[in-house]
């Protein structure tokens, strides 16, 4: 017998209970078909050495915006990293300028306010850029700050700002914006940038596809695409999906949450009742293993670090302040209601506990209304969840997505954000994984890092970038953490039953490290590499783990 793939001399946990451990996997048409002693005799036309390397089920991220992290990668990077400071934000828009041809946008991405102190302003920014518009997207990616010249160029008066529905627009005590523009009144620029080229999309779509298996990450779930000027880039995101992965440019596998303004009205269908969806009845599950449709994104609220979460109580550090809903509280629970009924997974971003209650809310009613089998719905974030909150995920089968890098980017500004005495509420883990919840891992790269070992690091620590401990109770241990980003995340996006762990039948993605991540100290965990990708059996990244093929 011949297979395609023999991929041996490798310290494997496949996180298969069946079967622990092994030293070689068997590959065929892209699947796992043996493993030791059951690959005795077999021929392989190609033979991986892995010289010795601990070895797991690829990861998966379940919450990473693929195609803002590819444009990401096109922009000036300011984040905290590359500008550790406001000034260093201004300076990287000043050498853009130098090398920019007068009238060209200048676009930036990653600033936060909470490490730099304060935000970029259009005074300054008018000064070093008067003659180029410039737009600089907040590392969460629910606000950005415009300067005089970028209003200008889509047509807006920068002393006559409308407000915004589900926006805010920062200004002086005069009454003259700031050039902050938070949640929906970021369309005021962003309609007009919008949608990105085809051609764009599909190069920032393969140089983030080469980012993620360089990291280790072999599956990822896409939280929202198609609509242009809230959260997508592009009206034909998953064609460019589609072209990319034909023309092999796109390795990594995409579960593509379409968002909830994608889907419309499909008239009177069967028995004189409306449906609501995608074109021809498409829902959650439509695709291969390649590319396929996963949930459908709502945003129902902002950001923590943002102040826009809506929180049943003021933040701790703005009086007056406790955030606002993205959508009238009825339109909300139809939207989710209706998603529900016509067959897709429900995805609601939901950072504070008043947004929670709401979502909740509407699931409530979907189950009672619309009985499904396992819907899977999920809680994107899941940032504030009260004691009381937490029965009714349980009770409900709703999956809470937190992000561990969270903790350490933004950490520090969370606990300000939220004060001393709802630090425990924030991105809970352990008590989803104690009350029997299948906790998938995640990050909501690009609003912050996307590395994975950096996440499982930080879902284990649970410390800010400060040092300071946030919600100690919520640490997970590293095989607690590690199965969040393997079995948990295939898990979320209904793909259990072919990806998460390495078992025959399932298919043949992996990751080599440098050190053991069960058994490194905790502390050291962020100090581990990815030494090579694996990918349906094929090596899509070699990082120095590879002795021979």
């Amino acid at each position: 017998m011949r297979i395609d793939t023999i991929i041996h001399n490798a310290r494997i946990t496949t996180l298969d209970p069946e079967r622990p451990t092994a030293r070689a996997i068997g590959v065929f048409a892209g699947r796992i078909v043996g493993l030791d002693e059951e690959l005795d005799g077999i021929d392989a036309d190609e033979r991986i050495d892995l010289g010795g390397a601990p070895v797991f089920p690829g990861f998966h991220d379940a919450h990473l915006h693929f195609s803002l992290l590819g444009q990401k990668l096109l922009k000036l990077d300011l984040s905290y990293d590359a500008c550790p400071s406001l000034d260093a934000v201004y300076d990287a828009v000043q050498r853009a300028v130098s090398t920019t041809e007068v009238g060209e946008w200048i676009l930036g991405w990653g600033y936060d306010q909470n490490k730099i102190g304060a935000h970029p302003t259009l005074e300054v920014l008018d000064r070093i850029a008067p003659q180029h518009p410039v737009y600089l997207n907040h590392t969460s990616g629910h606000m950005s700050v415009a300067n005089t010249a970028a209003l200008l160029r889509v047509g807006a008066d920068p002393d006559a700002l409308p407000e915004v529905p589900g926006g805010n627009i920062g200004r002086r005590g005069d009454g003259r914006p700031t050039g902050l523009l938070q949640e929906n009144a970021q369309a005021i620029v962003s309609r007009v940038l919008l949608p990105v080229t085809l051609e764009q999309h599909r190069l920032g779509s393969k140089l983030a596809s080469a980012w993620c298996v360089e990291h280790g990450l072999t599956s990822i779930t896409e939280p929202g695409v198609g609509d242009v000027g809230s959260i997508g880039t592009s009206p034909v995101e998953i064609r460019g999906y589609q072209d990319g992965v034909d023309a092999g440019d796109i390795d990594v596998r995409l579960s593509v949450m379409p968002y909830v303004t994608t889907l419309h009205d499909l008239g009177s269908v069967t028995g004189g009742e409306r449906w609501h969806g995608l074109d021809l009845g498409m829902r959650s599950g439509f695709g291969d293993e390649r590319l396929r449709l996963a949930g459908v994104k709502i945003l129902s609220d902002g950001s923590l670090i943002g102040r826009t979460a809506a929180m049943c109580c003021e933040f701790d550090d703005a009086p007056g302040n406790s955030g606002f809903l993205l959508w009238d509280e009825p339109e909300l629970d139809e939207l989710i209601v209706q998603a529900h009924r016509n067959g897709w997974q429900v995805a609601t971003h939901a950072i504070g506990d008043r947004a929670l209650d709401r979502c909740l809310d509407a699931f409530d009613r979907a189950r009672r209304e619309h009985p499904r089998h396992d819907p899977r719905h999920r809680i994107e974030h899941c940032a504030v969840s009260r004691p009381d909150q937490i029965d009714r995920i349980v009770d409900l089968g709703v999956i809470p997505d937190p992000q561990g890098r969270f903790i350490s980017e933004t950490g520090d500004g969370l606990l300000s954000a939220v004060g001393p005495e709802r630090a425990d509420f924030v991105y809970r883990m352990r008590t989803w994984v104690d009350r029997g919840i299948e906790l998938p891992g995640s990050t909501d790269a690009p609003v912050v890092g996307g590395d994975p070992i950096l996440s499982l690091h930080d879902m284990v620590n649970r410390r800010t970038s400060s040092g300071a401990t946030l919600g100690p109770a919520e640490a997970l241990t590293a095989a607690q953490a590690l199965r969040a980003y393997t079995v948990g995340s295939a898990h979320a996006a209904h793909e259990d039953r072919w990806k998460g762990s390495l078992a025959r039948g399932k298919v043949a993605d992996l990751v080599a490290v440098s050190d053991d991540l069960l058994a490194v100290a905790p502390e050291r965990i962020d100090a581990v590499t990815v030494g090579a990708t694996i990918i349906g059996g094929r090596l899509v990244h070699d990082g120095g783990a590879v002795r021979e093929r």
